[in-house]
């Protein structure tokens, strides 16, 4: 298999992956804007910060426009100069499809095109400003069914192992900058109340206890996690579960332990470990260390000082493999591999 078809698999997965994410986030956050009463710039600015857009969002629209829940919702759906727009993200993901046409499946060719096309179309548009739910949810169920299909109806060789590889490490770098800004927002959120009355944190106002609930279900289902969370956890809601969740828990497949598990193994099918004179072993090796740094974690009692700490580390790491990836792999030097990031 040669590097151009392996690079294009590759970023197949991811921006398919960035996709149905960035879909997921927006429709959590307009719900969370429209019932949880909170100043918009709380609800919307972390959806520009989880994108790595608050530099480009800023300087196109000014410091303060993150309270405009409109404009932010159409600077991530449609705007052409934001790289990690749906418009954008989708029509990446067709190109690399299209680049790979004899290694994709016809199924899964025709839904990626058909999103491509009804997000460049007036029907796109007319359904996002009439009815902003059934805009997202026909973005995530396209985009779901095309991972679906790559799963269902193409041979399970290489090109399928870079599809997933792709598709895995982006979802590691999404999970863990959604989980990172919002435990950061909302522990800063938590704090302030305890300190301002004078109280303990269990004795914060049952109004606060409230939006601080609404605020972490908001974000297991920014994660796609509600589900999965509340059969675990009885319907209990704390964030050091939510948190524990998101980075550790084995069976769920968007959390972070998960998906470094998984993607170590799809890397170890492309390039079996023991094979030592083929390339892509600096990356095996580094990939193989993050696995083990996040199940040591794991078995560790849970500190919650030490999240932000542990999830920039699974955020600089899964960057570095990326950038590893590519120029031992993929026959180029290292990509930006940041939410910004384009395919060669």
């Amino acid at each position: 298999m040669i590097s151009r078809v392996a690079d294009h698999c590759f970023w197949f997965g991811r921006y398919l992956e960035r996709t149905e994410s960035v879909a997921r986030i927006l429709a959590v956050t307009q719900n969370l804007a429209l019932d949880a009463e909170l100043p918009p710039q709380q609800c919307w600015l972390p959806v520009i910060i989880v994108a790595g857009q608050k530099g480009h969002f800023a300087a196109e629209h000014g410091e303060d426009a993150a309270a405009d829940g409109e404009l932010v919702q159409r600077y991530m759906s449609f705007d052409e100069d934001n790289p990690t727009s749906l418009r954008r993200s989708s029509s990446a993901a067709r190109f690399n499809a299209r680049s790979i046409r004899e290694v994709v499946s016809l199924e899964a060719w025709e839904t990626v095109n058909e999103l491509h096309l009804w997000m460049n179309s007036e029907e796109a548009l007319d359904e996002f400003r009439s009815s902003r739910y059934a805009f997202y949810r026909r973005v995530r169920q396209l985009t779901q069914l095309c991972l679906g299909l790559t799963q269902s109806t193409m041979l399970h060789d290489t090109p399928l192992d870079f599809i997933w590889l792709g598709v895995l490490l982006e979802r590691v770098g999404q999970t863990a900058r959604t989980l990172d800004v919002q435990h950061h927002a909302l522990t800063n959120l938590e704090q302030p109340a305890s300190e301002r009355n004078g109280q303990a944190q269990g004795s914060v106002p049952r109004r606060h206890r409230v939006v601080e609930t609404a605020l972490w279900l908001s974000l297991l289902r920014a994660c796609s996690g509600f589900e999965p969370f509340m059969k675990l956890n009885q319907g209990q809601v704390n964030p050091q579960a939510v948190a524990q969740f998101l980075l550790f828990e084995p069976r769920f497949p968007r959390s972070i332990r998960h998906c470094v598990h998984a993607a170590f193994a799809r890397l170890c099918e492309i390039r079996p470990p023991e094979s030592a004179a083929l390339p892509g072993g600096e990356s095996l090796e580094r990939l193989h260390l993050l696995h083990q740094w996040v199940a040591d974690r794991a078995s560790e009692a849970f500190d919650p000082l030490s999240v932000h700490a542990a999830l920039t580390h699974v955020v600089d790491e899964t960057a570095t493999i990326c950038d590893g990836i590519g120029r031992e792999l993929l026959g180029y030097g290292p990509p930006d591999s940041s939410p910004s990031a384009t395919s060669q």
